[in-house]
């Protein structure tokens, strides 16, 4: 049975997470303190810490608060960093032949956390960012990760129901587990306008000693969805998913390590 989370912990971390997640913005106490429903009187002492600390930076004008240096050097300092610049590289191969945009995420509970992105060179492309959280149900990249993952599990993880997006989303445990299953015997995960309107997106989980570590994704508009570009597509994440895997094997490098 998981162990009650601590209370001052969850908080500092909520309180970074919410500022790495806003794109530049700041927030001022009194929006950190709704956003985060705790009261100011307890935030003060949490943000006053962390701004000592580097963790956090207020702007002396404004009075917001934002995202601190030392998040970015305690960042830069994940072991997966070199294992992304190979991703990346693999990633760029991916978007050079498909013309349409690569991403790559991790499972985060019942989310995907998007960790990297090769950017479409077409001028209509699919707009995300690193960092962006979305649930794993509604997504092909998603799916991808959840097919790593047992039956059991997956039921664990959606006691409360599956979350909806779009009303393509799908939000029928039974059938969110017979694609997974579909999935694992090799097949990819898909999905149109479940995350998005107007939006394909094609998948594959990538493994390590049998283990999924990661997914990679390809996103394209429907009105460039055609057969052949689908084939392409699929075409392309399965060999960036053999020379990932390959790679990952040879250099034993893993996102969950």
């Amino acid at each position: 049975m998981p162990q009650e989370q601590h209370r001052a912990t969850s908080r500092i971390l909520d309180l970074l997470e919410l500022l790495s997640g806003a794109d530049g913005a700041g927030y001022t106490l009194t929006e950190l303190s709704q956003a985060l429903h705790i009261p100011k009187s307890s935030l003060f002492s949490i943000i006053h810490t962390l701004e000592e600390r580097r963790y956090v930076h207020c702007d002396k004008h404004s009075g917001q608060y934002s995202i601190g240096v030392s998040a970015y050097v305690l960042g830069a300092s994940f072991p997966a960093e070199q294992s992304l610049a190979v991703l990346h590289r693999v990633m760029e191969e991916v978007v050079a032949r498909c013309r349409e945009t690569c991403q790559l995420g991790v499972l985060d509970q019942g989310n995907i956390l998007y960790l990297e992105k090769v950017d479409s060179p077409q001028a209509i492309r699919l707009i995300s960012r690193v960092g962006d959280r979305l649930p794993a149900n509604a997504t092909a990249l998603g799916k991808a990760l959840l097919s790593g993952l047992s039956d059991e599990e997956v039921h664990t993880l959606y006691a409360a129901g599956l979350p909806r997006l779009t009303s393509h989303t799908v939000t029928e445990l039974p059938q969110l587990l017979e694609q997974l299953a579909q999935i694992r015997s090799g097949g990819l995960a898909a999905e149109r306008e479940e995350c998005a309107q107007q939006l394909a997106c094609w998948a594959v989980p990538l493994r390590r000693n049998g283990r999924v570590f990661a997914a990679l994704s390809v996103s394209a508009p429907l009105f460039r969805c055609t057969a052949d570009k689908e084939t392409l597509v699929c075409r392309c994440l399965r060999d960036a998913r053999e020379e990932l895997e390959q790679l990952a094997g040879a250099r034993g490098f893993s996102l969950l390590e």
